[in-house]
């Protein structure tokens, strides 16, 4: 018999993807009032793996990804993904994006995004929400699997990820003590 057991506080990260990089410091501020101080940025990573986003948002696409310093309970996410996704529509201009928001969880063993499509490896989670398990921890890092969209697979990508985690330890360790992050 399994017995119920809590589930750990998760690392926040938010993925954006846009043409327009200046949009970043507002966009930040933003994510910065809904879900607090950040507390590591990615470098920009460029988006060259589909041409699905051009006709709505334009080319050049960049990805950069933004961590967020206080855990969150992982039964947040579908919450998260809906203001993430009000964020988007606030940016949009004549119906089209100007930015894609992922926000997602990373735990020692797995990194996980938000989705509001449904897929054969997805799980509901509520609120018209998806749970995307994207990469697997193993051996020392992350790894792809068959699904995972290319950008999250990419090696840089992966890199940063495991930088993370090692945050995610500290982080974890601190909540863990009752000395919560603020």
């Amino acid at each position: 018999m399994s017995l119920p057991q809590p589930p750990q506080p998760a690392k926040l990260i938010v993925g954006l993807l846009l043409n327009d990089r200046s949009l970043l410091p507002e966009l930040a501020e933003g994510l910065r009032a809904d879900f607090g101080a950040i507390d590591m940025v990615s470098p920009w990573f460029p988006f060259n793996y589909t041409e699905y986003y051009a006709p709505e948002m334009g080319q050049p696409l960049h990805r950069r990804m933004l961590v967020f310093e206080e855990l969150i309970e992982q039964q947040a996410l579908a919450r998260i993904k809906l203001a993430t996704n009000r964020i988007e529509n606030r940016y949009a201009r004549d119906g089209k994006r100007q930015v894609n928001l992922d926000p997602g969880y990373l735990l020692y063993e797995r990194f996980v995004l938000a989705t509001g499509k449904n897929y054969t490896h997805r799980i509901y989670i509520g609120e018209k929400i998806y749970a995307d398990l994207t990469l697997i921890y193993q051996q020392g890092q992350y790894h792809a699997l068959p699904w995972t969209y290319p950008d999250y697979a990419s090696p840089e990508m992966r890199m940063f990820l495991l930088k993370v985690r090692q945050k995610y330890g500290a982080d974890l360790s601190r909540y863990t003590a009752g000395l919560r992050i603020e």
